[in-house]
């Protein structure tokens, strides 16, 4: 059996670093890596695979940046070559960039089976280009590979079969785990003696919160409000610097009590976040790391793809105007903050059960 796992974009990373850890605690060699560039070449993301252990991709796709339709075209025909090529028996893809649509695209139409890690997931907006890409990714798969329960339903509700939905966990908190322990390893003893001041910690980068000026502006007038409080540290996404500079917002910001850095590696920015006493985001991935490690999270939006981190988690929707974030953070001062607890399967092991599962296909 051969397998293609595909990574176009920086969450991608992190999500197949664990499969391919267990693939090499099995010694199980007979799998290719295929990096589409899609947001980073080579040079840019290699701080990603040094730190996560990954190996130098067998392909390169050289995507590069473009409309929706031009980055999913220009993945399809460089990898339909990779694939007539090499003829794999499974193609795997990870979450919901415009690479995971592409490649799932090629590969059923190449009669090659596909496996989808952290199906299912659907945030029921339809002006999401993530949401897009899930559905139609999910359409295709051969193995649903699910991260929790609300996947499981949504799954079911669309018509999959049984046979096809593996609830397996999460292989982002897999990862996360890997490097605590790391981390719990090689800490010296000083670490644990300094007890850092309290502050929080901002990720911003969807569109609907940077792309609109009064939106942005109000997000920022939020923060800049909550940092007389507590001081908050914003590593910033280019694009979203791009915005703040240009919605001219970048003065009031450095006027204030936020710190921006340059965007951080895994590594850097777990160190940054882990530690945080609130983390205000958009993002998806980071909703459920804070769950994982009981942070408590913010998520600067309407709705969630990943609901399981606000009913049992650490996670609260707040939307994305001034007065939402500001009345949700004067809640939090007050003491109002979710305990919350970790989902059931996010155990660390979940890269295991997707091999297992694989390799039971190929005895099959």
């Amino acid at each position: 059996m051969k397998i293609i796992l595909v990574v176009g974009a920086r969450p991608n990373f992190m999500k197949i670093a664990p499969i391919i850890r267990e693939f090499k605690r099995i010694n199980f060699k007979d799998f290719l890596l295929v990096h589409t560039e899609q947001h980073y070449d080579y040079e840019m993301s290699k701080v990603f695979f040094d730190e996560l252990e990954l190996p130098v991709p067998d392909y390169f796709l050289n995507t590069g940046s473009g409309t929706h339709a031009e980055q999913t075209a220009k993945v399809m025909v460089e990898f339909e070559k990779v694939c007539f090529a090499e003829k794999p028996d499974i193609v795997i893809v990870v979450g919901d960039v415009n690479s995971t649509l592409a490649c799932s695209i090629v590969s059923k139409k190449l009669d090659i089976k596909l496996a989808h890690v952290e199906a299912g997931l659907r945030s029921n907006d339809m002006t999401m280009p993530e949401e897009v890409n899930r559905i139609l990714t999910d359409a295709v798969s051969d193995f649903l590979f699910v991260s929790e329960e609300s996947g499981l339903k949504n799954l079911k509700n669309e018509g999959k079969k049984d046979e096809q939905i593996f609830f397996v966990g999460n292989v982002m908190i897999d990862n996360l785990y890997y490097y605590i322990n790391k981390m719990n390893t090689t800490k010296n003893e000083s670490d644990t003696a300094s007890l850092k001041e309290k502050y929080g910690v901002v990720t911003l980068h969807r569109p609907s919160n940077i792309d609109i000026k009064s939106t942005y502006q109000g997000i920022i007038e939020a923060l800049i409000e909550i940092s007389r409080d507590m001081p908050l540290v914003f590593p910033i996404h280019p694009r979203s610097r791009k915005n703040m500079e240009s919605f001219g917002l970048l003065e009031l910001v450095n006027s204030s009590n936020i710190k921006l850095q340059p965007p951080l590696s895994y590594i850097e920015f777990l160190e940054l976040w882990k530690d945080a006493n609130i983390v205000f985001t958009d993002s998806g991935g980071i909703q459920e790391e804070t769950t994982a490690l009981g942070v408590p999270c913010f998520t600067l939006r309407k709705n969630t793809e990943r609901p399981i981190t606000v009913d049992e988690g650490t996670n609260t929707l707040v939307g994305n105007t001034k007065e939402t974030i500001i009345d949700a953070y004067s809640h939090f001062i007050m003491g109002k903050s979710k305990q919350g607890r970790i989902p059931e399967l996010w155990d660390g092991k979940s890269a295991k059960r997707i091999v297992d599962v694989l390799l039971k296909q190929s005895l099959a």
